[in-house]
């Protein structure tokens, strides 16, 4: 029987494949003989070995006890997960789904938690096209980016500030369209009344207080944490002098900034340039 070779560079997921196939090889066991104790068809496991699909957590952990790896594959499993995600961003979203208050500026995208799925989509697809990534990567970041924003609907949200810069609303992303259904969606998210949207226009100039994106977290117990990113990763900062200077110049840009009424004139103001713009 003719073996398929899998590309490491393939997929994020291959490295799993590969190393599935030697330790079941190494126990000379045959797909249809391990797939049972996997829970799984012989055909599904031919798809995971050939980095075809990404394995569910229960698999690695199952494959692991079937093949005595002393958890290498869940180990594995962790890695490639969280490596679909910008480095340091999953920690950063645990904090975020506890936090009581979150207050963000954004450089030149509308933040995750307020993107449409097809807003997403758009940032995420050229992400894949710029570095090379697969489908199942695509797909993956983009549930990620949804899945945060279910702490907007939980019974007591937390209180959501948003500064934008005028760059993310000008920015168009996916098109006329998409960016059309993305601005009416920041100007439906801003009448609620745990929703704060505000926006930084061009014209405040230098004196706009941040270069990159900034988050900071108020948690139940009143500490505030930060959090930044750069192109290749973001990061969790807990020393409380520099979170403090972040804190006075996000306040600052709370008050330079467009204020709430007019900064949702804004929004539709620009929503509007697009609708007449030509397809």
């Amino acid at each position: 029987m003719n073996k398929k070779m899998i590309d490491p560079e393939s997929s994020p997921w291959a490295p799993f494949g590969i190393q599935l196939r030697k330790f079941r090889e190494a126990k000379g066991l045959r797909q249809e003989q391990l797939a049972p104790r996997l829970k799984c068809s012989a055909s599904h496991l031919s798809y995971i070995e050939l980095a075809q699909r990404p394995p569910k957590r229960r698999l690695a952990e199952l494959a692991d006890e079937a093949l005595d790896t002393d958890g290498t594959l869940l180990l594995m499993w962790f890695q490639l997960k969280n490596a679909a995600i910008l480095e340091g961003l999953p920690d950063y979203a645990r904090y975020e789904a506890l936090a009581e208050q979150i207050r963000i500026f954004e450089v030149d995208v509308i933040n995750g938690l307020l993107q449409t799925q097809a807003y997403a989509t758009a940032i995420e697809t050229g992400y894949a096209r710029q570095n090379g990534t697969g489908e199942t990567l695509v797909e993956e970041r983009i549930e990620f980016r949804l899945n945060r924003q279910k702490i907007l609907e939980r019974p007591s949200p937390p209180l959501l500030h948003v500064v934008l810069d005028e760059a993310s609303l000008r920015r168009i992303v996916g098109g006329r369209d998409v960016m059309v259904e993305q601005l009416l969606h920041l100007e439906e998210m801003s009448t609620r009344r745990n929703v704060v949207i505000q926006v930084a226009p061009f014209t405040m100039g230098e004196d706009r207080p941040f270069t990159h994106m900034t988050a900071l977290l108020t948690m139940p117990n009143g500490k505030v944490l930060a959090y930044g990113e750069v192109e290749q990763r973001g990061y969790i900062d807990r020393e409380t002098k520099s979170v403090a200077a972040l804190t006075r110049g996000y306040d600052r840009l709370a008050i330079e900034a467009l204020g709430q009424a007019e900064s949702r004139a804004f929004i539709r103001a620009a929503r509007r340039d697009l609708e007449w713009m030509s397809t």
